[in-house]
């Protein structure tokens, strides 16, 4: 038998092995470069963390320098030279809280007055040794102030912001972040001419003590810090650059090498199987393939969820701000206009409150999707934090095309919401903004479009507003008036009550008094209520303003003969599920009894048809307190409501009242809630009685009780007192015709 190869055999076989050998290359090589590319961006995507965290630290030092250096303290106190203040808030209380190196403060002439190194105060005479490296940058800023306060008598709103920052080489080689920011008053009260300016110098040196802080930061092991190129075989550098791109030094550190990692793990595998080997290749780039994909998947999910909401999965706050500045850049280049919407949803808390978070949550995510729908593909919207949401609109020819949207935005989210099982209506509040100034800036532009959305919610909710000039001033105005009210509150300076009798319209005896709150405010005088509750309900004082009105009028009634005292009561104060505990313990306080004592209620509290405020009502008349219903008939109450939550006393309002005698409709109106209150078993009092007719007719129809100036103006309490006690010496006479058979 013939053992030799064929020529053809043996062509085959070498041919087989060259291509065996040249697959094993290939997929060798292909592994390598595999591996490298995934390492090399493993390596990029570390030496990206280091830069990013030392220009976080580079960035974080003005901030710092700034939460003292912008202080009318901090510029007394420099005049004064106090130097005990200056350590603990500029020097030593800087150094050693924040972590500065070194902090030197700098007078008008640039000589050094105080000094702090490593957390306590130095010689300032250690400014010599880096006088030099950091004489230049001083030289940068005063010449920047200078140049910004020019012909101006006060430097303060010129220069408040400018600084100079940069990384240089101290005299030893080792680097440092040098920051210097003018030290300036924080309001008008403190005047500081130009030149006159102190300046604050703060030094960071870039060490293993930084290199340590990113190392925790970004989870980048064993990154040190050295002068010179350190990278070998083993480790990388990065390298540190001055403003002007000198380097400096370097960061050096072990990179973390997945891919190899991996296969340093599989090669005992390969080894063993190495008559697979071409297989085994093949599985290999499989692998390396997925952890690549793996990797790419992880980068690119951490990047989502670093600048889009977890919820709803629109842009974040950081995203939005990204983009609102990416959208004035686009607006200075082409000269288009961009508009910036605020939003928050309207009775939200009540939907937490009453139906859970998780339905909250849901809601969130449900008007995210509708604001998402409102917008084109280059607009933007996003969540900004609990139910706020921002809108930034782009490429517009004019300011229509802003509150067209903003009116889609009111009536999207005004309809209803379908979740869970609840149909769930909220509403929405939008503050505009729109602008083609290229001087704007995205701060500026969120802030008018905060006043703007503060404005739409301080006229009724649940509609849009434009930004305008004035809604500053009012603002400021209305902030004054909120710290003068919380003032008044907490020394009980300046608010008062009136009482306003009402009497039984058949014997004209005064059967109760309405309290009334006043307040006289220090330099605008005697204010509206409407004004300063509603102020009191925006700004969250309503609770504490209620408090106070009903244990004023509750310790008054107690101290007279007069039979009750009726309280108004905010909508807003029966979101509390602890008010009816609230009223008991002021009863209690005060000494009055349950049955003198009634609350004035709005018909927009039945509409919102809450358990909690069913609730509420049930425990307070089970007391034995009277519930009356102000305003009736403006409103949209059904009588199913009036049974449902049990009312005691219908109030006709006052412009029904004013009608009587003049338009028959409105007569034939305020006869039937007459008897529609005897029907149910409940009182009527008339609001507004002002004529001798009206008292007539009244009368006529079986109206209860009576309120108005022609009875009685609100009186002060003294006044109420004397007339209590007049009645009670010398009782009226009835005079009107018999209305009713209920008593008060």
């Amino acid at each position: 038998m013939n053992t030799r190869q064929s020529p053809l055999s043996r062509q085959i076989t070498n041919l087989s092995i060259v291509f065996a050998l040249a697959l094993i290359a290939a997929v060798g090589f292909l592994g390598w470069w595999a591996a490298s590319r995934i390492d090399d961006r493993s390596i990029a995507r570390q030496a990206r963390a280091v830069q990013t965290g030392l220009a976080d630290i580079a960035a974080r030092i003005p901030v710092e320098q700034n939460s003292s250096a912008i202080w009318d303290d901090a510029v007394l106190n420099l005049r004064s030279g106090n130097a005990p203040w200056i350590e603990e808030n500029l020097t030593v209380w800087m150094s050693d809280y924040f972590g500065h190196d070194e902090v030197y403060i700098l007078d008008s002439a640039n000589e050094v007055t105080h000094a702090a190194h490593d957390g306590a105060a130095s010689d300032p005479a250690a400014y010599e040794t880096v006088r030099d490296v950091i004489t230049p940058l001083v030289t940068t800023l005063r010449d920047a102030m200078a140049v910004a306060s020019a012909d101006e008598s006060d430097s303060t709103a010129s220069v408040t912001g400018l600084g100079v920052e940069d990384i240089v080489a101290l005299p030893g080689g080792e680097p440092a972040i040098i920051s210097l920011r003018p030290i300036v008053p924080s309001s008008d009260a403190v005047q500081q001419s130009p030149g006159s300016e102190f300046v604050h110098v703060s030094i960071r040196e870039i060490n293993d003590k930084v290199a340590e802080e990113i190392s925790k930061k970004y989870a980048i092991d064993g990154i040190g810090y050295s002068q010179f190129d350190a990278a070998d075989g083993d480790k990388v550098a990065s390298p540190i650059l001055n403003n002007n791109g000198r380097i400096i030094g370097f960061f050096t550190w072990v990179p973390d090498e997945p891919a190899y990692a991996l296969i340093r793990e599989t090669a005992p595998a390969l080894a063993v199987a190495l008559a697979f080997s071409a297989l085994a290749a093949a599985l290999l780039l499989g692998r390396l393939r997925r952890t690549s994909a793996m990797l790419e998947h992880s980068r690119a999910e951490a990047s989502y969820l670093a600048f889009h909401d977890a919820l709803t999965g629109v842009p974040n706050r950081a995203l939005f701000e990204d983009r609102l500045e990416q959208a004035l850049a686009h607006m200075r280049r082409s000269g288009a206009m961009v508009a910036l919407h605020y939003l928050d949803l309207d009775r939200f808390k009540h939907v937490n409150d009453t139906l859970g978070h998780p339905v909250g949550d849901e809601l969130i995510k449900a008007v995210a999707q509708r604001l998402s729908a409102c917008v084109s593909d280059v607009d933007t919207v996003a969540r900004i934090g609990g139910d706020e949401f921002a809108i930034i609109q782009v490429g517009l020819a004019d300011t229509s095309l802003a509150l067209s949207l903003a009116q889609t935005v009111v009536e999207v989210i005004g309809a209803p919401f379908e979740l869970s099982g609840h149909e769930i209506r909220v509403g929405a509040s939008v503050g505009v903004v729109a602008t083609s100034d290229a001087a704007s800036t995205g701060e500026e532009l969120m802030r008018q479009a905060d006043i703007a959305l503060y404005s739409a919610k301080g006229d009724g909710r649940g509609r849009y507003h434009l930004f305008v000039d004035q809604m500053d001033e009012n603002v400021r105005d209305q902030r004054g008036l909120e710290m003068d009210l919380r003032s008044a509150l907490a020394n009980e300076e300046g608010l008062g009550l009136v009482y306003q009798p009402i009497y039984n319209t058949l014997s004209s005896t005064i059967v109760g008094a309405e309290a009334l709150v006043r307040w006289d405010h220090p330099t605008r005088g005697r204010l509206s209520p409407a004004t300063f509750i509603r102020l009191a309900e925006d700004r969250g004082l309503i609770d504490q303003l209620g408090t106070w009105v009903l244990t004023t009028a509750c310790s008054f009634a107690a101290g007279t003969s007069l039979p009750w005292v009726a309280v108004n009561v905010s909508p807003l104060q029966f979101r509390d599920e602890h008010y009816a505990d609230r009223v008991f313990e002021v009863l209690e306080q005060t000494g009055l009894p349950a049955r003198r004592l009634e609350l004035e209620i709005t018909e927009g509290l039945l509409l919102q048809n809450s358990p909690l405020v069913q609730s509420t009502l049930n425990r307070l008349r089970a007391r034995g307190i009277r519930v009356a219903l102000d305003d009736f008939g403006t409103g949209y109450s059904s009588i199913s409501y009036l049974r449902t939550y049990g009312v005691d006393k219908l109030k006709i309002d006052q412009s029904f009242t004013s009608a009587i005698g003049k338009d028959q409709e409105i007569q034939g109106i305020v006869r039937s809630i007459i008897e529609l209150g005897r029907a149910m078993h409940m009182l009527v009092t008339a609001e507004g009685v002002e004529t001798t007719e009206q008292q007539r007719i009244l009368a006529s129809m079986g109206c209860d009780q009576l309120q108005g100036y022609l009875l009685s103006k609100p009186v002060s309490a003294d006044a109420l007192t004397e007339t209590l006690a007049s009645n009670a010496a010398s009782p009226p006479t009835a005079n009107l015709q018999p209305a009713s058979r209920f008593t008060a």
